[in-house]
């Protein structure tokens, strides 16, 4: 990306230059993505020795939030922090920084902010990627003499764990598969964009590989646009000399891949909150035992959730009674210090106050949140896991093979569960026998009584998932699975991740090419083991050296679920040779698919016709 010059002056150039490989120190997407923020945008703009405004907007002001506190903008100069869209009032003595997105509706703020009188001493202006070539132009024609510095700093995703991004786009699943979709080019085209970004801010040049669909080709054709736009990012580097592979791989993979693991019922602590109680932005909202009601951000800032997370709730249940244990007992501290303490001795309490009650409001939540998830699953979970986990996995928990899955679906179909676990469990029985007959369907779906919102299930097929096993069906061949029957695990939890196979595999160097062909070839030394070929030069083997030089990033296009990102901590942490990032248009939970799935298309009733088969 070339620089484009505003006026004598002023600065005006893309930062890829200023990209640093993340070490150990600062391990984690949201420690990567805050230092290349003062690297960048910051460091710009505390050459002058003056407080400053930050401008956002509704992307940017949820990137920073995922990233930082308003304490650490304040520490870095920022007094105020505005949004871009709302009316506000001049302050013509300070100095504003912009950082936005580069569409019109940003730039068009922007001018109005200059003309015809100017709100702010001068502009600092940052873009998460690039600005088209008219946008820019239309910036530089109203405003350039008002603009110090302008420059676009690659960060167009969230880093929401610190393995974990999004391109915060759930819209996306509508535009790629609604049938006959306006844009799902376009939308391809942006996500390419955002996940070329995640790579620029690892500095990784990553070989790219996509699984075949014999169905749909949505997979490569962003594996394509990827692989081109790295090419071009990638052109030259500060020695005026291309930029060569690093030792990453990138798979992009479609929803199809794994239609089961959206749909059941996940039992680690993580994935059930999400799935069974209103949480939105993170907030979980807990009552106190007196009656009042509180509110929590399930973030990394919370140690014991970082902890608790990827755990089965049985695991958290245990850890329940050990929480109370600590919550009295630091309670009696309080009441036995409160008795005699000594001058010196209250200094130092008042000091770890604050941590004191941090920890405590901690343990308090996440009481309230296990207790919570233990009552839904005592309720009506327990009752549906077991059937559940033998349509996923084809057996029961004594391994021995389902036959007959209508057997084992018809329990949860005569019991009064809601209607929406109906259809996961009817899904799921779909799935088990790859299709089923226009008949059989017909009547699950009365069963169900679902006539008017068929689409829960039929539109499953925009994703290549088949539903009806007509003589006329796609061909569909189901992912082969790796051995686990060593494994430990739940009666109730026996199903593993489509995605966690991949990922092993990936890491393992066992994925089939021609099931993953190469977009661009990977450097030949990478197997996600660190091995190296003689003519490099060999790393330290610490298991930080070998973290920070290999990485795995895995993009689903269509939506990622909870336990899929908890299989890439598992997956990391098994092998330590390789870091797993794991991403996706959005996060998703089994409702909000089924939601999203159902507005694919309303299929009319008269449309649905029962094919026999003919002799």
């Amino acid at each position: 990306m070339s620089a484009r010059s505003l006026l004598p002056g002023a600065i005006c150039a893309c930062v890829s230059s200023q990209r640093k490989m993340a070490t150990a120190a600062d391990h984690g997407l949201k420690t990567i993505v805050w230092q290349r923020i003062k690297d960048t945008l910051i460091a710009d703009c505390r050459k002058s020795e003056v407080w400053k405004i930050l401008i956002l907007d509704h992307f940017t002001t949820r990137l920073l939030s995922s990233c930082c506190k308003m304490s650490d903008l304040m520490s870095e100069g920022i007094t105020i922090v505005e949004d871009l869209h709302k009316n506000r009032e001049p302050v013509p003595e300070m100095k504003a920084i912009y950082f936005m997105r580069p569409t019109a509706m940003c730039i068009d703020a922007f001018i109005n902010d200059f003309n015809p009188k100017p709100k702010y001493k001068a502009a600092y202006v940052f873009f998460t990627d690039y600005c088209p070539d008219e946008l820019f132009d239309k910036m530089k024609k109203s405003c350039a003499k008002h603009i110090k510095v302008c420059k676009e700093i690659n960060i167009s995703f969230l880093p929401l764990e610190a393995q974990v991004f999004s391109c915060d786009n759930a819209e996306a699943f509508k535009s790629i598969y609604t049938p006959n979709s306006q844009d799902r080019d376009q939308t391809l085209e942006t996500i390419a964009d955002q996940i070329v970004t995640l790579c620029a801010t690892l500095d990784e040049y990553p070989g790219v590989r996509f699984k075949k669909d014999p169905n749909l080709n949505y997979g490569k054709k962003l594996a394509e646009l990827v692989d081109n736009k790295l090419a071009r990012h990638y052109e030259l580097d500060d020695n005026s000399k291309k930029k060569g592979k690093t030792q990453a791989q990138l798979l992009i993979v479609d929803r199809a891949l794994d239609p089961v693991s959206p749909i059941l019922h996940e039992l680690t602590y993580q994935a059930m909150a999400f799935d069974l109680i209103s949480i939105k932005d993170n907030a979980y909202e807990y009552t106190l035992k007196d009656g009042s009601k509180k509110e929590a951000l399930l973030t990394e800032e919370d140690e014991l959730w970082v902890k608790l997370r990827h755990m089965h709730i049985a695991e958290v249940a245990g850890q329940i009674p050990k929480l109370v244990k600590e919550i009295s007992a630091s309670r009696g501290e309080k009441k036995q210090s409160n008795e005699k303490i000594s001058i010196g001795g209250l200094s130092q309490l008042m000091k770890k106050m604050p941590a004191f009650r941090k920890q405590l409001t901690q343990k308090n939540v996440h009481l309230s949140l296990a207790e919570d998830l233990m009552s839904h699953y005592q309720k009506n979970v327990e009752k549906l896991c077991k059937a559940e986990q033998d349509l996923a996995v084809g057996a029961d928990a004594e391994g021995q093979k389902v036959k007959d899955p209508m057997r084992t679906l018809l329990p949860v179909l005569l019991h009064p569960h809601d209607t929406t676990d109906k259809i996961r469990a009817v899904l799921l029985y779909i799935f088990s026998l790859n299709g089923t007959t226009a008949e059989n369907l017909n009547k699950l779906i009365q069963h169900v009584k679902i006539e008017y919102e068929r689409g829960y299930i039929l539109n499953w097929e925009h994703l290549g998932v088949p539903i009806l096993s007509t003589p006329s069906m796609f061909s569909f061949r189901k992912q082969s699975r790796r051995d686990r029957s060593d494994e430990e695990t739940f009666k109730v939890s026996r199903w593993t991740p489509i995605i966690k196979d991949v990922m092993e595999d990936a890491v393992e160097n066992k994925l089939e090419v021609k099931d993953w062909p190469y977009q661009s070839e990977c450097p030949s030394a990478w197997n996600g083991s660190r091995a190296v070929s003689a003519r490099q030069k060999h790393k330290g083997s610490s298991p930080d050296d070998l973290r920070s030089g290999s990485r795995l990033v895995l993009f689903v296009l269509g939506g990622v679920t909870y336990s899929e990102m908890r299989c890439a901590y598992e997956v990391t942490h098994a092998n330590k040779s390789c870091e797993v990032i794991i991403g996706s248009t959005h996060i998703l939970t089994p409702r909000s698919l089924l939601e999203d799935i159902y507005k694919l298309g309303r299929q009319p009733m008269e449309s649905f016709t029962i094919e026999e088969d003919k002799p």
